[in-house]
């Protein structure tokens, strides 16, 4: 389970996504990335847990509102801080990214299988936070609602993550499969074919947007 992956392998996924940090930011800038990728990670690991329990099950995977989960109220308030410390929008969605790379660098390096389902809940979390952490960070910069520039330059950003979240998952899904680590079934498979319809499905769902806010420009 990828509970287990994420308790057992909790200060690996911190120091990994510390180093890509540090490629990107100045060192005093890391103490919130000491702070933001485990309270992320704890988050995570307890709503995988959750999901585990067949009496919550349908709970959890109700589509409600980023705000309302623990992991949308941490990240609005993470996203305020990295302002006042001095970090760029650009930064902060891209520093969500680094928590999935890690996640999926280390579970392929050790083979350990993360199932479509179990992806789909750290993709969500993700999307989520960033979502979350985007509101406050705008809110905190006093950025106007009715700026349509700063609005779809927000949103492609957005969306430039988790693009590249997902093929970064499909890519090396099936660089495993090629080399023979795995079989051409099985959960590595079935997470390759969901990276994939994630991808067409996002393209069919943000597209149409995207031109919206373009011609109201």
């Amino acid at each position: 389970m990828l509970y287990d992956f994420l308790i057992s392998n909790r200060d690996e996924l911190i120091r990994r996504c510390r180093s890509e940090g540090a490629m990107r930011h100045a060192p005093q800038k890391l103490a919130a990335i000491d702070h933001g990728v485990p309270l992320f990670l704890q988050q995570l690991a307890d709503i995988l847990l959750l999901e585990r329990s067949s009496l919550n099950r349908e709970v959890t995977k109700s589509e409600s509102a980023p705000s309302a989960s623990p992991v949308g109220r941490a990240a609005a308030v993470h996203g305020a801080e990295l302002l006042h410390l001095g970090f760029s929008m650009d930064q902060l969605v891209h520093g969500y990214g680094d928590v999935c790379q890690s996640i999926m660098n280390l579970a392929i390096e050790e083979k350990y299988p993360i199932t479509s389902e179990e992806f789909r809940t750290l993709n969500r979390c993700l999307d989520g936070a960033i979502a979350d952490a985007v509101t406050a960070f705008g809110s905190a910069r006093q950025v106007s609602s009715n700026d349509d520039a700063e609005s779809l330059c927000t949103q492609l950003d957005t969306i430039s993550e988790e693009h590249r979240r997902l093929v970064f998952v499909a890519t090396q899904a099936y660089s495993s499969i090629r080399s023979g680590q795995v079989g051409v079934t099985g959960p590595t498979s079935n997470l390759l074919m969901f990276a994939l319809d994630e991808l067409r499905h996002m393209a069919e769902r943000t597209i149409p947007d995207i031109n919206a806010a373009q011609r109201k420009r």
